[in-house]
């Protein structure tokens, strides 16, 4: 494979499909399945809550600093290879994982799998555009997107059933069977590509590595520390820039070979296809971070429960794939990207109604809808933002792409999470500033008046309660904003402008 459409039978394409697939889903599968069970690490490895984070945070860093390597890594020793040794390394990882028997050792091999997983979303689906012809690229996206998409929703369902069935650590030990069948599919089925044996960019790497960590560091310490109010977000933050600064100076004015091609962000689709998803990752990650804890902090929900009322989304998101992925080649994909949207905004309206004493069947079917939006936009989405750009950029592409799935979906948690505290304790302070001895409220919960301590912080629970909810809701109505304004961005799309006859010549040449 060289960057362009390769001859392959149908045989070998689907068990390179299967592979890369069992591939993308395990990796992104760990961004949410440990969240669940951070608890009961926390209790058995004597962990600070303060401590534990770093299990999800070292992931998530790793993660992000090594994706945009993997485009000079394809081309440099082959795509087939940098898979086999990503796979490997996140399998073996994961089992390092299982067995820590400290803190450090956890952190250590989640940095490890978060390095090493990093290469295998982008590079499967540049390898899903090239194994597929133009006429059939649409349906290997939707398949695709199904991995990315359906993987971090089903997590927190699996996390907590293998939890509370068996240990934290088999959060861990589920990904080394689809591991080694990924590994062997791949080494069997899949050819390599060409290798350009070109310079590397440590400047630029270094430089962009540095931005995108210290951006996520600033991101996921930030409500901890409280913001700007802390020394340490200070210098991450300017540290961030700074680095993001040298990158867009370098990779501009350098003759030499450049980290990431400018050729990348003359693309329009390609730079309109990052921006949605970067909206799409902050929408859809956010929401995912906001549901479990309302679901069991103000709800009681058990975990595997708050797992079953979540997982129709996946349902929803499954449905719309399939849907575009069998008539995509007749529509304009840009209006499908804007019913998605419309969907996603739809969802966002109907959360914006949750309130304490709503049931199970509210919370499922506004997941649905918003499974729906996310499936309608995920596929024509990842088709129309390498419509245009040329092969030989794809795996720089994918990387990018990824780069910012990834960004919006720390930059949404950070977000919520920062304005669910703080708005919180607004509407407390509200709410509070209205109760007196005589409010409605004081004489019908506590006929006698307040006699004491305890109906004192009894009452105090219940205003905390409700300003958690209106907090919740005034966060999804947020969502709903994003997703009502990114509807009429979506004419920064350039309609991809092949024609038909030249899609049925293209499959054509796949041989059958």
């Amino acid at each position: 494979m060289n960057g362009a459409l390769v001859h392959v039978n149908p045989r070998r394409r689907t068990v390179i499909t299967v592979s890369i697939m069992m591939a993308s889903i395990m990796q992104v599968l760990d961004t949410t399945i440990a969240n669940v069970a951070l608890p009961h690490i926390q209790g058995s490895l004597s962990a600070t809550q303060d401590q534990i984070a770093w299990v999800l945070t070292s992931y998530i860093v790793a993660s992000a600093i090594m994706t945009p390597l993997t485009g000079w890594l394809a081309g440099r020793v082959g795509r087939k290879r940098v898979l086999l040794v990503s796979i490997a390394g996140f399998t073996l990882s994961s089992m390092l994982c299982g067995l820590a028997q400290s803190l450090p050792q956890l952190v250590l091999a989640r940095l490890l799998q978060g390095a090493c997983g990093a290469a295998v979303v982008p590079m499967a689906q540049a390898v899903m555009l090239d194994i597929n012809a133009p006429a059939r690229q649409i349906r290997a996206m939707s398949i695709w997107s199904m991995a990315i998409t359906i993987g971090p929703i089903a997590g927190p369902a699996l996390g907590g059933w293998l939890t509370e069935s068996y240990n934290w650590r088999w959060v861990f030990y589920i990904n080394v069977p689809f591991g080694v069948l990924s590994f062997m599919g791949i080494l069997g089925a899949m050819d390599e590509t060409n290798i350009k044996r070109s310079s590397f960019d440590f400047f630029g790497f270094a430089a962009l590595s540095l931005a995108v960590g210290a951006l996520q560091i600033t991101l996921d310490r930030g409500q901890l520390l409280d913001w700007f109010n802390s020394t340490e977000i200070w210098v991450e933050a300017v540290v961030a820039v700074l680095a993001l600064y040298l990158f867009i100076v370098h990779m501009l004015t350098t003759r030499n070979t450049r980290f990431l091609e400018p050729a990348l962000f003359k693309d329009r689709n390609c730079m309109a296809g990052c921006i949605f998803i970067f909206t799409v990752g902050l929408i859809l990650y956010a929401t995912l971070a906001l549901l479990p804890p309302l679901l069991q902090g103000l709800m009681g929900y058990p975990v595997i429960t708050t797992g079953l009322v979540t997982a129709p989304r996946g349902f929803g998101s499954l449905a719309a794939m399939l849907l575009i992925g069998r008539i995509a080649h007749r529509l304009d994909m840009r209006w499908v990207i804007c019913v998605g949207f419309g969907f996603a905004a739809f969802s966002a309206w109907q959360m914006t109604r949750f309130n304490l004493q709503m049931d199970a069947n509210t919370v499922m079917w506004s997941g649905i809808a918003q499974g729906i939006g996310s499936g309608l936009i995920s596929v024509p989405l990842a088709g129309a933002a390498f419509a245009t750009l040329s092969p030989a950029l794809r795996n720089e592409g994918a990387a990018l792409y990824s780069l910012f799935r990834n960004l919006g979906s720390s930059v949404g948690i950070s977000v919520v999470e920062a304005l669910l505290t703080r708005n919180t304790e607004i509407v407390h302070a509200t709410l509070v500033g209205h109760l007196t001895p005589y409010s409605a409220l004081i004489r019908e919960q506590i006929p006698q008046g307040i006699a004491n301590v305890r109906q004192l912080a009894a009452l105090n629970a219940q205003v905390t309660q409700q300003a958690a909810m209106v907090a919740y809701d005034d966060n999804f109505k947020l969502m709903m904003w994003l997703a009502l304004a990114a509807i009429p961005a979506v004419l920064l799309l350039r309609r991809a402008t092949t024609d038909r006859t030249q899609l049925v010549g293209a499959e054509s040449t796949i041989i059958e």
